[in-house]
C-alpha cells in the first residue's frame, strides 16, 4: 500500500475493489469516458499498484475524501506516464488539485525509470490548464489523443 502526504492531504493507494466501486458509483456519462483497457487493467491486477489504481485524495483535518488522482499505467519504454486527476465538485476551487498534483508529479520523478510526466487537458478546461501550470508543467502544444481527441499536452521532465 503506498501512501503520499502533503500539508493538508493523504493521498491512499485504492485497491482494486475500491477501484471497483469508484466505477459502480459514478454516473453513466462520466463512466463512458474512463478508457475500459484501464478498467480490464485495475479490476485484474492482484495487488494495489499506484501506477495502476491511483489514490483517493483525503483531506487530512476530517479524512473527507475529496477526489482522485493517479496515472494511466506505469512507466513506458521511455520513461514517460501520465497523470490524470479529478476534485470532487464541492471541493474545486480550494488548491487540492494542486497539492494533488504536486505530490504525485514528485512521486513519479522519484521512480528510476520516469524521466518525464505527462498530462493532456481539452483547450477548454482552463482550471486544470492553472493547475498543471502551478506544478511546473509546460504546454507543448495539440495532440490528437485516440480516445479523447484534440487535447493540450503537457510536459515536466525530471
Amino acid at each position: 500500500m503506498t501512501i503520499l502526504t502533503t500539508a493538508r492531504l493523504t493521498l491512499k493507494n485504492k485497491t482494486p475493489d475500491e477501484v471497483r466501486e469508484m466505477l459502480d458509483a459514478m454516473p453513466p456519462e462520466v463512466r463512458k469516458e474512463v478508457a475500459q483497457w484501464w478498467v480490464d487493467r485495475a479490476l485484474n491486477a492482484p495487488a494495489p499498484d499506484p501506477w495502476i489504481h491511483g489514490f483517493t485524495i483525503i483531506r487530512t483535518v476530517d479524512q473527507q475524501a475529496v477526489g482522485f488522482g493517479g496515472f494511466k499505467g506505469p512507466p513506458n519504454d521511455e520513461g514517460l506516464v501520465e497523470l490524470a486527476y479529478g476534485v470532487d465538485e464541492e471541493f474545486q476551487n480550494q488548491g487540492y488539485a494542486t497539492e494533488m498534483t504536486e505530490a504525485l508529479t514528485k512521486f513519479a520523478k522519484e521512480h528510476p525509470f520516469v524521466t518525464m510526466v505527462i498530462a493532456h487537458t481539452l483547450p477548454s478546461n482552463g482550471p486544470s490548464q492553472r493547475v498543471l501550470t502551478k506544478c511546473g508543467f509546460q504546454n507543448v502544444g495539440e495532440h490528437m489523443d485516440p480516445e479523447d481527441g484534440l487535447v493540450w499536452r503537457w510536459e515536466s521532465r525530471r
